[in-house]
């Protein structure tokens, strides 16, 4: 299994980026998939999570401004993150989970990881 995150940037802040997270080799369709986050000498961190009937999970830090969702006959979830501000500066990380059917919010919690994109916010 593959995940190809993808879509980040630098943008000023209030700006808007969308993340794509494809797969090859497996089908998110049912499974849980989450972004996490780690920003220059920090904790990786959750952001996001959607499972099945799309039922989504968010960070205290990021409701109301990102919006996570799954396009399944795409193969792939997208992390919609409007009003950006410089503390959303970090590599972003999306990951799929395939034992267990809830959204989880521990590193460990996922088994595939894409490699990460880089979103880079200035004020």
């Amino acid at each position: 299994v593959q995940l190809q995150a993808s879509g980040g940037g630098l943008v000023q802040a209030g700006g808007s980026l969308r993340l794509s997270c494809a797969a090859s080799g497996r089908t998110f369709s049912i499974y849980p998939v989450a972004w996490f986050r780690q920003a220059p000498g920090k904790e990786r961190e959750f952001v996001a999570g959607i499972k099945l009937k799309s039922i989504s999970y968010y960070a205290d830090r990021v409701k109301g401004r990102f919006t996570i969702s799954r396009d399944s006959a795409q193969n792939t979830v997208y992390l919609q993150m409007n009003n950006l501000q410089p503390d959303d500066t970090a590599h972003y990380y999306c990951a799929a989970r395939w034992e267990d059917l809830r959204v989880g919010t521990l590193m460990t919690d996922y088994a595939d990881w894409g490699q990460g994109t880089l979103v880079t916010v200035s004020s």
